[in-house]
């Protein structure tokens, strides 16, 4: 019994460390990163998601994969232009501005805080 609530806890706590490490890196891309046009790309074979094209400010072309997921309320047309803003330090990092994923993670951090607490529970309680 203990260990399964010591395991449980362990889920809480990498669920929520994974939706705080997406907010944090969210907002750093935001706040700091350079803001660019991109151009959407179509879906290449066996993928799933777009691919955007852009130009980062020292005249490097860039393709990334697309973080919005083709299953967004608000999915990502080819050819379509959209603002998006980047590490200058590393510009496969992207955050498509108008489609952050704030509440995915903001559901991840009370999930994983949630079972986290579960798990403190059930491991005092099996001691």
């Amino acid at each position: 019994m203990v260990v399964l609530a010591v395991l449980t806890a362990l889920g809480g706590l990498v669920a929520l460390l994974a939706g705080a490490y997406g907010l944090r890196q969210t907002r750093r891309i935001t706040a700091a990163g350079e803001v660019a046009q991109a151009l959407v790309k179509a879906v290449p074979p066996g993928a799933e998601r777009s691919v955007l094209q852009f130009e980062t400010g020292d005249g490097r072309v860039v393709e990334v994969v697309s973080p919005v997921p083709p299953s967004s309320r608000r999915p990502l047309a080819a050819g379509d232009r959209v603002r998006i803003a980047y590490d200058s330090d590393d510009p496969r990092e992207t955050v498509v501005l108008g489609h952050e994923r704030r509440g995915v993670d903001r559901g991840f951090v009370a999930a994983g805080a949630a079972v986290l607490t579960l798990g403190l529970v059930l491991t005092v309680l099996a001691l």
